[in-house]
């Protein structure tokens, strides 16, 4: 990125310094294109993942003539898919969502059976920035396109932020339609992210005022971010993932075995290497983020885009949690670049003050003697 700053060319200009910004712009849309399985054609470059998924389904969803439409998604999609959704409402879209099992998945039956003639686009998140629960979107873009094959205009969008870099993310085996990935979550630099539109998928651009990105992403494309962008990918090893699964499993394995009253929210399985959501029953998830934070240990009990909210999450919510367990979890997240002894040390940290909370919520005994 430092490097890339010295680029001072527009890459739409002509002249040699935009060539060179603009040269450098399209090696880092091919090496984007190459980790996805996608052609270079097929990758516009965008300010991060919240843009990428409403251009995403704004942009699809204005693109098709008509007004009779109807999008399906889930209950627990990140603000970034479900306020274009609710925007869609607003302008007279059906927009439909679809519950989740007790771990967090989406029952394939009955999205099928949600289905109708007039749904154009499901949009299904690849993996839970919450939970980490991983959906079958392999499966839901076979549905589709065994649909759009019997003559039905209908595409599949899938929320890959969360993905990204922690398990397979290659468009040309998962089949979807469109795919929003965001930099930051692969240690580029925030505000850089982009949008895989399958060939033939039709989008149109959210932004008025150029040409860039084959006319469906207008403004000068954020050419160091870029290129930070591909070369983070680059540095995404195939084996992190197994590294950053063993971590958090340790992890996970001394806090249940402490004798907290603990347990995994979603799927024990099927869930991103990185994320372990725990819910400590009487214990205050945000009391216990101050306390982490006071050691140096950032966690979190939801979105990053959602604090400051005084909700619960809406995710947990749809799993079947009441408000108050929703409120007694905390999100801890793994990378590459965690050691074992941080993790031991999280660990240790999470039990002394999960027992102080749990401790102080429970009500005093007393010995009663009857008269």
């Amino acid at each position: 990125m430092v490097a890339a700053l010295e680029l001072f060319g527009n890459p739409s200009s002509i002249h040699r310094a935009g060539q060179l910004a603009r040269r450098s712009l399209e090696n880092s849309r091919r090496v984007v294109a190459a980790y996805l399985g996608a052609a270079p054609s097929e990758i516009v470059f965008t300010s991060g993942g919240t843009e990428a998924n409403n251009l995403a389904i704004l942009g699809f969803i204005r693109s098709l003539p008509g007004s009779s439409k109807h999008v399906l998604t889930t209950q627990i999609e990140h603000p970034a898919v479900l306020e274009p959704c609710r925007q869609l409402a607003r302008e007279g879209i059906e927009v439909s969502y679809l519950p989740v099992t007790r771990e967090g998945s989406v029952d394939l039956s009955r999205l099928r059976e949600c289905v109708r003639s007039e749904t154009v686009l499901i949009s299904v998140m690849h993996a839970n920035n919450e939970t980490g629960s991983i959906q079958p979107i392999g499966e839901i873009a076979a549905f589709v396109h065994e649909l759009r094959a019997a003559g039905q205009c209908i595409y599949f969008h899938s929320d890959g932020v969360q993905a990204l870099g922690k398990i397979p993310t290659r468009m040309d085996e998962l089949g979807v339609d469109l795919y929003a990935i965001s930099g930051h979550k692969v240690f580029a630099p925030k505000g850089v992210g982009a949008l895989y539109v399958r060939k033939g998928t039709p989008v149109s651009s959210l932004q008025l005022g150029g040409r860039h990105e084959r006319e469906r992403r207008a403004g000068t494309e954020n050419v160091p971010g870029i290129l930070a962008f591909a070369r983070a990918l680059e540095l995404c090893a195939a084996d992190d993932h197994v590294q950053t699964a063993a971590l958090r499993d340790r992890f996970e394995q001394q806090v249940l075995a402490s004798g907290l009253t603990a347990i995994v929210n979603g799927s024990p399985a099927a869930r991103l290497p990185n994320t372990s959501n725990l819910l400590f029953t009487g214990a205050s998830g945000e009391a216990m983020i101050i306390a982490l934070d006071m050691l140096d240990m950032a966690v979190s009990s939801g979105s990053a885009c959602s604090s400051g909210s005084v909700e619960p999450s809406h995710v947990l919510l749809a799993l079947g949690l009441s408000r108050e367990e929703a409120r007694a979890s905390v999100r801890f997240s793994f990378a590459r670049y965690n050691t074992v002894q941080e993790a031991d040390a999280l660990a240790r940290a999470v039990i002394s003050a999960a027992a102080r909370l749990q401790k102080r919520s429970r009500p005093e005994v007393t010995n009663l003697v009857e008269i």
